[in-house]
Formats: structure tokens, C-alpha cells, sequence
């Protein structure tokens, strides 16, 4: 049975504790069939609320917690652009860096239009890089050879021969702009992608892992796709060529963290980033920023917001600073009835935890 939204907003908003509150969320979790769903309410100092409903894989009594990992999708944008930010405030690169400066070896065999890119075109979208997803069937493993790292070289190699996007919007969505990014973060700071997102969770107290959770522990977290078949243990190798883009997982609380960052940084209030550099992240060009989309809503408020869908789970994150708030919500399956559901569980979380 499908729960009407003006229902649901009613009795969110008439809801005075979480235990109310909870129970409304697997409502909406058992109506549109997800296994898992796992939510957050932050402000820049506090959680407001967090919880975690369902099971790690259907058909199993594998319980949810709040130690559940989740493959964040393109979410992993806006850690690729904040650990760009940090190397851009420590002098190693510039937001002008061009690629081609960094990889002169390539230029040759790319497309002349390709040329003039740079860090910041990357990862704001502006490219005219052709779109792709771990879907698309070329290029394919035999291509390449060598570790993660030089495979995703290769595949950058590949992607720049490929004749570029004619539209007259200046934004091409194209996860290919983040996997040429982590080159240039990786040449600039002399160190694997991997590590410089592990060296900024422990500056933080946040543990981040790459890949589908399940590969390296079957209890945890398993991902379910479109028709909600559970997704077995495996390394995805376009997942890994894509990592800069969206092959990041973590637990909700770990996320949060990540987040209340974000909203204590736009109040200027981080020894990381400055307010203004926050802010550029954020809101620095129109329609998407630096791994953030940046929207106003119907009062006219400005918020930044992601989305991840990796194939088998969703991940959505809405930063409403004006608010001092940031919803958060994590579920492990991607079909259309979780997305659905999702967005009537935001609109309910925001009425209820947001100053209109």
C-alpha cells in the first residue's frame, strides 16, 4: 500500500520523538519495497536524529545498523572536489591547472578540443567529455593492464581519443571529468587516490572504504538492483576505473560527519577551508559547483544537493544551510519504487526539521 504524501508530511510533522519518527521511515520502507533504509538529521554540531531500519540483504534476518557501510555512488563527487580543495589550498595545483600540463605524454593522442581543460572544468562538468556509466559495454577489461591506477591511466588515454559532446549548455554530466580529475590529484600530490581519501578520513575520524561492502565481509551491507535481486560479492572493474567519480562506502555516521563539515565550513566556522572556499564548493558556478548540484527551493532558499546510484544502492544528501541542516539518506536497493520513497522521506524529514 502506497502512503499518501500529504499523509505522510501530516504525521511526520505531528511526530514530537524519533521513536514516532522511525516508525513512519520503515513505513515507507516496507510500502516501497526496500530492504534497507537508513537515515540522518545534522546541523553543523549536532545529530539530530539517525537511524537505521530493514535488513542488510532481503530475505535474511541480517538486522540494520548504524554500522552498515553503503556504496555512496556519485556522492563520492564531493569528496573527490573537497580533497581537490585542500591540494589547491597547500599550493600543488590550481583551479586552472590544465590536464594537459600534467600529462603532456597524452596530448598528442587526444582530441585537440580536449586541450585546454582543466581542474576545475573537470570536475564542475564543463568538458563536452561524452557520458558514461559502469553500463556502458566498451571499453573492456582486456584493454588494459597493471594495477587500478595505471588502468584508470589507460582508460583516461581511451576517453580523450573520443570526440566530444556538441551542445550549446555548457555542462556535460560525464563521470569522465572525475576520473581524469584523480589523475591530476594523484600527480600533484605524488599519491594514490585511495590514500589521499584514506589520509583525509583519519583527519577526520571517518572510515572509508572502496568497492560493493560485501566483498570483503558478507555480513555486511549487500546492494540490490533494479528487479531486487541481492548483488553478489565482487570487484566491479569499471567501478574502479570510475573511483574518483563514485566508488567510495561508508557507514551513515561516518558520512555525517563528512557533512556537518560541509555545513560548519559554509558558516565559517572550519580551520580546514574558509568560509568563501566552502562556498565555492558549493555555489561557486550555476547548476553544479565543485561535486555539488546547487538548487533554490520554493521560498526561494538556496541548498546543495547529491545523489549516488551505483547500480544496487541509493544515496542522497541534501545540505540546506540556510537551516543549519543536512538530511541524509541511505538505502540498499535502486529501483524506481526506492527513489520514490526516498523523496517522500526527505520532504516529510524537512518539514519536520526545518525552519520554513
Amino acid at each position: 500500500m502506497r502512503i499518501p504524501i500529504t499523509l505522510l508530511i501530516m504525521l511526520f510533522a505531528a511526530t514530537g520523538n524519533a521513536q514516532s519518527t522511525v516508525f513512519l521511515a520503515d513505513s515507507v520502507r516496507r510500502a516501497y519495497r526496500i530492504p534497507e533504509l537508513s537515515y540522518a538529521v545534522v546541523s553543523a554540531d549536532t545529530v539530530l536524529e539517525i537511524q537505521a531500519t530493514g535488513v542488510r540483504k532481503k530475505g535474511t534476518q541480517m538486522q540494520a545498523t548504524l554500522n552498515d557501510r553503503f556504496r555512496i555512488g556519485s556522492n563520492t563527487k564531493a569528496i573527490t572536489g573537497f580533497i581537490a580543495a585542500q591540494l589547491v589550498k597547500q599550493g600543488k595545483l590550481s583551479w586552472n591547472t590544465k590536464f594537459f600540463d600534467l600529462f603532456p605524454e597524452m596530448k598528442t593522442r587526444s582530441r585537440k578540443e580536449y586541450y585546454p581543460l582543466t581542474l576545475l572544468d573537470l570536475l564542475s562538468f564543463r568538458t563536452k567529455l561524452f557520458p558514461y556509466t559502469y553500463t556502458d559495454a566498451q571499453p573492456v577489461k582486456s584493454q588494459f593492464t597493471g594495477n587500478e591506477t595505471q588502468q584508470r591511466y589507460q582508460f583516461t588515454q581511451w576517453f580523450f581519443k573520443h570526440e566530444p559532446v556538441h551542445k550549446k549548455d555548457s555542462i556535460c554530466f560525464s563521470n569522465l571529468g572525475y576520473v581524469a580529475a584523480g589523475l591530476m590529484l594523484e600527480k600533484a600530490s605524488g599519491k594514490p587516490y585511495k590514500q589521499l581519501v584514506t589520509e583525509l578520513g583519519k583527519q577526520m575520524g571517518i572510515d572509508f572504504e572502496f568497492g560493493p561492502p560485501n566483498f570483503k565481509d558478507k555480513q555486511q551491507t549487500w546492494g540490490h538492483n533494479e528487479q531486487l535481486v541481492p548483488e553478489p560479492p565482487a570487484d566491479n572493474y569499471k567501478l574502479n576505473w570510475l573511483l574518483p567519480a563514485g566508488n567510495i562506502n561508508v557507514t551513515l555516521p561516518g558520512y555525517a560527519k563528512f557533512i556537518q563539515l560541509q555545513l560548519l565550513g559554509l558558516q565559517g566556522k572550519s580551520n580546514i577551508l574558509t568560509r568563501e572556499e566552502f562556498n565555492f564548493l558549493h555555489f561557486g558556478l550555476p547548476q553544479f559547483g565543485v561535486g555539488w548540484f546547487n538548487d533554490s527551493d520554493e521560498n526561494k532558499k538556496p541548498f546543495t544537493y547529491n545523489i549516488g546510484n551505483p547500480g544496487t544502492f541509493l544515496t542522497k544528501v541534501y545540505v540546506l544551510s540556510n537551516s543549519d541542516r543536512a538530511i541524509i539518506i541511505f538505502l540498499n536497493a535502486q529501483t524506481d519504487e526506492a527513489d520514490e520513497g526516498s523523496d517522500m522521506l526527505y520532504m516529510a524529514l524537512k518539514r519536520k526539521y526545518c525552519k520554513q
